[in-house]
């Protein structure tokens, strides 16, 4: 049996089975298993257990400086990109053989960075391909780059990763680094019989229900998540939730690491709702008003911080009892989307703390 088909149609199947290699004696009816897994009917528009979980293998890590990087894989499968507030499903084709992820994070902090990323494969006889990796967002993976690669056959293969600076602000632990462009390579073998053979587990009961799968454990290479709330530094405001994402807002007092001019500092912690992953690429604005009048709008920019991590944040002034904080998002996470994220961080209505 082709090691890419999976199930169609199961019976007698209970939650969390885990599904790898022939599964004719099962009794299932099959197909690509890439092509259209069962997609949960009437989706929540929040983080739900999604139908399946694809398995993942290790190809490698390594690193380039101060950077650590890593190379996964798994089978092809569909996922959503996001443009502004557009969706958009991307189908595995015929012709991709599977999905290759990576993940980068500086290894003097071990914070998971938000950073452009491109792949260039070159196959033994020195055929040389490049495409941008997607940032993405997956039930047991988190935040990561990925992509559905086409390769002319099993193999060896290098795997360079490119990045470039960091497009955000720089706080304690990361002034003046993280600037430049780096690369790093891979070896890898591509093998179906490894790829294909990666486990799948279903969620017959769960799926479609709020919530989701617990983060994969991998050596090495850090989690891609938020500071838990309470190690947040400054006056928690509230943690407000806008389109399932969590906001957790806290107010920094003057004589921060983070303004120079001695003001306040408002900090904004965006996370999933339940394993705390990161949310990068949003556009946020915060509006203060006191007495029903405008005090101050400013936009709160992407920094990254050796304590709490990527965050968005701005100088504010001295605030008293009675303002009204509004936190408008402008611009939902611009991170492609696997089965469970898609409905979730779209439509995501201002929140406002006092």
């Amino acid at each position: 049996m082709d090691r890419r088909a999976f199930l169609k149609t199961a019976a007698g199947v209970t939650g969390g089975t885990v599904l790898a290699g022939c599964l004719e004696p099962l009794g299932f009816e099959t197909q690509s298993a890439w092509r259209d897994p069962p997609l949960v009917e009437n989706r929540p528009d929040a983080v739900y257990y999604p139908s399946i979980v694809e398995g993942m293998g290790m190809y490698g890590t390594t690193t380039a400086g101060d950077l650590g990087f890593s190379l996964m894989h798994s089978f092809p499968h569909r996922f959503w990109t996001l443009t502004g507030d557009d969706r958009t499903k991307v189908v595995v084709t015929d012709t991709d053989s599977l999905h290759l992820m990576a993940s980068v994070w500086d290894t003097q902090t071990g914070a998971v960075l938000p950073l452009d990323v491109s792949l260039e494969l070159t196959t033994n006889d020195g055929t040389t391909t490049t495409t941008n990796l997607w940032p993405m967002l997956s039930p047991n993976m988190g935040f990561h780059y990925g992509d559905n690669i086409e390769l002319p056959g099993e193999g060896r293969y290098e795997a360079t990763l490119r990045v470039g600076g960091l497009q955000a602000n720089r706080a304690r632990g990361f002034e003046n680094r993280v600037t430049t462009s780096r690369a790093a390579t891979i070896t890898f073998t591509f093998d179906t019989s490894e790829t294909y053979n990666l486990e799948y587990r279903r969620l017959p009961e769960k799926a479609g229900t709020l919530g989701t799968v617990g983060l994969m454990e991998m050596d090495m290479v850090p989690k891609p998540v938020a500071p838990l709330i309470d190690e947040l530094p400054g006056r928690l405001l509230g943690v407000p939730s806008s389109g399932d994402a969590k906001l957790p807002t806290t107010l920094i007092p003057a004589g921060n690491a983070f303004t120079e001019g001695g003001q306040p500092y408002l900090l904004v912690s965006p996370r999933t709702p339940y394993n705390r992953v990161m949310l990068p690429n949003m556009g946020l604005t915060a509006t203060i008003t006191r007495d029903g009048e405008h005090l101050i709008e400013e936009s709160l920019q992407a920094t990254l911080d050796a304590e709490t991590g990527h965050h968005y944040g701005a100088p504010v002034p001295e605030l008293q009892s009675g303002d009204k904080i509004t936190v408008t998002v402008n611009a939902p996470p611009q991170v492609a989307r696997h089965d469970g994220y898609e409905t979730a961080f779209m439509d995501m209505p201002p929140v406002e703390l006092t």
